[in-house]
């Protein structure tokens, strides 16, 4: 919490916080010697990625963090072994570093219980761009090995409320993403794309769902 605010801090006032130097006067022109403080620490969230390190973020602090789990060579083996694929590149090659209960995703599949996959797209613009488009390359290949149904949810309703959009140009962003995010291959027959402004007020078992969820998800989870 005391990261979040000193960063909060930095990004108002343009400078890091110093307890001996309150808003307005002069930081010490230097920042060497053994009194020094240390570097402020990487801060990342969903909007914001910075770090002071010249060698860029560090992962594995973040995963502590986050309270994930590293991608190891062990998991990726086991994703090999399970599928009978060889795991996509985007794990031989780290791009995608963490996890959380991917072991237990693999004994169902292995147990030959069923699961599904659920990702989704806040619509902010006409197209997706590359960046935009990586989860969504990745969640092809995880329908494909595993075989299984996919869930895509579009969070209109988000981007109309964060956004400085209105409701149809949200709506209209979300049918234009979901285009780009079919053209990826998805498979038709177990693939279902939605609009929150759509089918939130369609589906009253989609409104209990969002309550049911609501109940057991914290403040201070949702940090």
């Amino acid at each position: 919490m005391l990261v979040s605010l000193k960063m909060s801090y930095k990004a108002a006032a343009g400078e890091d916080y110093k307890a001996d130097c309150p808003p307005g006067n002069p930081a010490p022109t230097s920042n060497h010697g053994p009194d020094a403080t240390e570097a402020e620490e990487d801060f990342v969230d969903p909007w914001t990625v910075q770090t002071s390190s010249a060698k860029g973020i560090d992962y594995d602090k973040l995963i502590v963090r986050f309270g994930s789990s590293k991608i190891d060579k062990e998991l990726i083996n086991r994703i090999e072994r399970a599928t009978g694929q060889r795991p996509h590149h985007f794990l031989r090659r780290g791009i995608f570093f963490s996890h959380r209960d991917m072991n237990q995703v693999l004994d169902a599949y292995e147990n030959k219980k069923p699961f599904y996959l659920y990702t989704g797209r806040g619509p902010s613009s006409e197209a997706m761009h590359v960046g935009h488009l990586i989860p969504f390359i990745f969640t092809k290949w995880l329908q494909d090995v595993f075989n299984v149904p996919l869930v895509i949810q579009m969070t209109d309703d988000e981007k109309y409320l964060w956004k400085d959009l209105t409701l149809d140009q949200a709506y209209s962003y979300a049918v234009e993403n979901a285009k780009d995010i079919i053209a990826c291959g998805f498979d038709i027959n177990k693939t279902f794309i939605f609009s929150d402004l759509d089918y939130m007020g369609m589906s009253s078992g989609f409104y209990k769902n969002v309550v049911k969820i609501q109940k057991h998800v914290t403040f201070n989870q949702v940090k």
